[in-house]
C-alpha cells in the first residue's frame, strides 16, 4: 500500500512539475536565432538551459527571428502569428542592428521599436515583469567591419542602444546592455562564428552570463 501511495505522489508531483514549466518567446534577428551556430548554442537556448538547471524548467523556446530582419519585418511577422495576449511567460526582444546597418531612418526605428516593446509586454502573461530587452551588440571590431564605410558603427549603435534603454525604462522593462561587453569580444576569432561577423556559442555564453542571474531572479517572482 505504501508503495502505491508513493508512486501516486511521484506521478502527481511530476505532473505538477510539468505544468509549471515556463513558455518563452524570443523576438529578434540573426542574433536571436544564432546565425552560423547550433540551436543549442544560441543565447535563448543557453538561457533556457540555465533556468532548467536552476529548477525552473522552460519549454523549448519559440523564436521569431530571421537574419537581416529590421524592426518593421519583425513587427509584421509577429502580427501574422495571431498570438493571443499573455501567450508566453517570458518574452525577450533584441532588434535594431539591421536598421542601423541598412541606414534606415532612425525616426522610423524609434516608433517601430516602441510598438514592438508594447507588443512584447502584451504577449507576456506577466506583462512588463515577464519581458526583458537585450541591447544591440557592437560588431565594429570584427574582421567583417574593417571597411572605411563602417568606421562609425560604434557611435551609431550607441545612439540606438540609448533609445532602447530609454524605452525600456519608460515601460519598466529590464534592459541588459551588450555594446561594451561585445565590442572587444569581436576581436577574437574564437568568439565569432565561421563568417567572422556573428557571435560564436562562446560569445553567446558570455552574453547570457552577463544577465542570467537577473533573469533567474525575475522568473522566481512569477
Amino acid at each position: 500500500m505504501k508503495i502505491i501511495i508513493a508512486l501516486f505522489l511521484l506521478t502527481t508531483m511530476s505532473s505538477t512539475f510539468a505544468q509549471d514549466s515556463l513558455s518563452y518567446l524570443a523576438l529578434g534577428d540573426s542574433y536571436s536565432i544564432g546565425e552560423k551556430v547550433s540551436e543549442a548554442e544560441s543565447w535563448p537556448f543557453q538561457l533556457a538551459s540555465f533556468l532548467d538547471q536552476q529548477g525552473y524548467p522552460v519549454d523549448k523556446p519559440e523564436i521569431i527571428a530571421v537574419t537581416g530582419w529590421r524592426t518593421d519585418e519583425l513587427r509584421d511577422s509577429i502580427a501574422s502569428q495571431d498570438y493571443k495576449e499573455g501567450s508566453f511567460d517570458l518574452v525577450s526582444l533584441l532588434i535594431g542592428v539591421n536598421n542601423q546597418y541598412q541606414k534606415k531612418p532612425f525616426k522610423k526605428f524609434k516608433s517601430e521599436f516602441e510598438d514592438l516593446l508594447k507588443t512584447a509586454i502584451a504577449l507576456s502573461s506577466q506583462q512588463n515583469k515577464g519581458v526583458f530587452v537585450v541591447g544591440i551588440p557592437d560588431y565594429s571590431l570584427s574582421k567583417f567591419a574593417q571597411d572605411e564605410k563602417l568606421k562609425k558603427i560604434s557611435s551609431r549603435l550607441k545612439r540606438y542602444n540609448k533609445y532602447i534603454q530609454k524605452m525600456s525604462q519608460r515601460y519598466n522593462v529590464a534592459y541588459y546592455p551588450l555594446q561594451q561587453l561585445s565590442k572587444p569580444l569581436h576581436k577574437h576569432e574564437h568568439m565569432l562564428a565561421e563568417d567572422l561577423l556573428h557571435p560564436s556559442g562562446l560569445q553567446y555564453k558570455a552574453w547570457v552570463d552577463s544577465f542570467k542571474d537577473e533573469v533567474l531572479s525575475k522568473v522566481k517572482t512569477f
